[in-house]
């Protein structure tokens, strides 16, 4: 029994974790104008944040289709899978839970395709979990149980630093997002079970201290990992103010998808984390 792990790019692992376990990664699209790119892989993180400020028109994204999903999954089998385990960004934000579920109906072998219900490295950490536990030889329900059940205590959360991207993506109209900017709005967006819903926060200030507030209100934590839009600065800072109420170990500081940055802009920052079992 060999079980591959498969997810897409809005799961923000590191590099290294993903060589490790063997995890499929399928990439999403970043489109500036008429020039489409697969995030991370023909447009860097980097380059793509160096261009978000002045880009007109504002880019998009878009999602792999099923037939791109099917020749994954028949890759993988032609490697030696028996079985799959497919986790996506959250059905509530995009598409590609229903394309590999279309995908998936025609696959050679066995595919079952989850929902994390998260974004970043929310549903990274679940991806990350059913690696090892693929790795550790368990079968495919003793892996979707411990994905499930880690998926109740997953949390993500973060304070962007202005409105406008919201606003050129389409997110909110053009006076809410004059209003937020002259009362130095920054909205707080959370991530909790598939549910996204967000919070008013009126300064940059008070958006920190909310974000803390909500860390602290999680505590004891199993794993976290800082996100952030390209705002090393800015997450240097929160971290400086939360470390003692992280656990030990390393600690990951990750640029949040492209995929996401279109819309929340430069200078978001925030968490994602896994509570502790009670």
């Amino acid at each position: 029994m060999t079980i591959r792990i498969m997810t897409d790019s809005t799961c923000d692992l590191p590099e290294e974790i993903i060589a490790e376990y063997g995890i499929t990664v399928l990439p999403l699209y970043i489109n500036f104008g008429d020039e489409s790119y697969l995030d991370s892989v023909e447009l860097s993180r980097a380059e793509f944040y160096e261009r978000l400020p002045d880009c007109d028109p504002p880019p998009t994204t878009a999602i792999p289709g099923p037939q791109m999903l099917a020749q994954a999954y028949e890759r993988l089998a032609s490697e030696g899978a028996t079985e799959i385990l497919s986790i996506h960004i959250s059905v509530s934000l995009s598409g590609t839970v229903n394309a590999a579920r279309l995908a998936a109906k025609d696959a050679a072998i066995p595919v079952t395709v989850l929902d994390s219900g998260s974004l970043s490295m929310g549903t990274g950490f679940l991806v990350w979990t059913a690696a090892q536990a693929a790795a550790e030889g368990r079968s495919m329900d003793e892996i979707v149980a411990l994905v499930e059940e880690q998926g109740q205590r997953t949390h993500v959360f973060a304070a962007l630093d202005t409105l406008e991207f919201l606003r050129r993506g389409g997110r909110m109209n053009r006076v809410m997002a004059a209003l937020g900017s002259w009362l130095q709005m920054k909205p707080l967006l959370k991530m909790h079970l598939g549910e996204a819903t967000a919070e008013k926060i009126r300064t940059t200030e008070h958006a920190t201290e909310r974000l803390i507030s909500l860390l602290s209100d999680l505590v004891p934590l199993e794993k976290v990992a800082l996100v952030h839009t390209h705002a090393l600065d800015r997450i240097e800072e929160l971290y400086q103010k939360v470390r003692h109420l992280l656990p030990q170990g390393e600690l990951l500081s990750m640029d949040i998808t492209p995929v996401f940055g279109a819309h929340l802009g430069p200078g978001a920052i925030g968490f994602a984390c896994v509570t502790a079992r009670k």
